[in-house]
């Protein structure tokens, strides 16, 4: 895609802010974290748009790398996690705890907050890709075709994943719920 067609740095941070901090955030389920890594979000955008070639929407792109980031800073900070029990184990009081983030979706009304962090908490315990597709479809609200071009896959497959997802979620919900 020309340069020349694609809108400045500026006007694409404008048009996206809300919707790449409002995906991180269903990923990473904290203030701070989504902060951050909506800005190395926009760095790369920043970085990358010279080399954007136009074989999907802009919009697509931006979501793919925005997914990309979140779950990169999920991945790092799992592996924080297991070496800090690693070098737990060899600690004298051999104490470590770590407590569930207190999560809340801004988009959420003060009565549902209880609710909605037991849901983004049975959310994150999805497989990676039926996660993805649930937050692009429930909570971002794209169609199966962006879904399918976010996760560069068919349609049958977001279906798919999403009636998976469907399905580990009430079997979760329930089991909690049930307690």
């Amino acid at each position: 895609m020309p340069l020349d067609n694609i809108p400045s740095f500026q006007e694409i941070y404008e048009s996206y802010k809300n919707k790449v901090f409002n995906t991180v955030i269903s990923y990473l389920q904290n203030q701070e974290d989504a902060e951050e890594t909506t800005q190395d979000v926009f760095v790369e955008v920043h970085r990358s748009l010279d080399k954007f070639e136009g074989k999907s929407s802009l919009s697509t792109w931006i979501y793919r790398i925005s997914i990309n980031k979140s779950l990169d800073f999920i991945k790092s900070k799992n592996r924080k996690k297991r070496f800090a029990f690693m070098i737990s184990l060899f600690n004298a009081s051999g104490d470590l705890q770590h407590d569930a983030p207190n999560f809340f979706h801004p988009g959420v009304i003060l009565e549902q907050k209880e609710k909605s962090a037991i849901l983004f908490k049975a959310i994150n315990n999805l497989p990676e890709n039926q996660k993805t597709a649930f937050i692009l479809s429930k909570i971002e609200g794209l169609s199966y075709l962006e879904i399918s071009e976010v996760m560069q896959t068919s349609i049958s497959s977001v279906e798919s994943l999403l009636f998976r997802a469907k399905q580990n979620l009430q079997k979760e919900l329930s089991n909690f719920f049930k307690s």
